[in-house]
């Protein structure tokens, strides 16, 4: 159902260690993934010292976005978990300075409490 999910806009959590190596020369010195979660193409980064959102665009996805966003600069966030009828969950964070926040949902298998638990242990430390 992975395919199903990412048309649907339902994320699910990937492999870290081959992440990092395509990210390996986004990442800061002693900076290390934490959490990985895919989009379709997308990705949403949980790392030790931020939050990256990369956006692949184009027919090969070589063409990225990439959003960096320090933990300290996150004002607010809320989960929203799946229902009985509801299938995904959602996570949303508002940046400072933007009222708009970024939102991204999760499919009903996804632990949404995991990931809210490792964007809150980054944010209020």
């Amino acid at each position: 159902m992975g395919l199903f999910d990412g048309f649907m806009g339902n994320a699910s959590e990937v492999d870290n260690g081959k992440i990092e190596e395509e990210f390996q020369q986004v990442l800061a010195e002693s900076e290390n993934i934490e959490r990985t979660y895919k989009l379709i193409r997308d990705l949403f980064i949980f790392t030790n010292k931020r939050l990256i959102l990369v956006d692949k665009q184009g027919v090969t996805g070589k063409k990225m976005e990439i959003h960096s966003i320090p933990y300290k600069n996150i004002v607010h966030f809320s989960i929203e978990t799946a229902g009985s009828f509801d299938l995904d969950a959602e996570l949303k964070i508002w940046i400072s300075g933007n009222s708009v926040p970024f939102q991204k949902q999760f499919n009903k298998s996804l632990n949404i409490y995991e990931v809210q638990t490792v964007l809150a242990s980054y944010v209020l430390n």
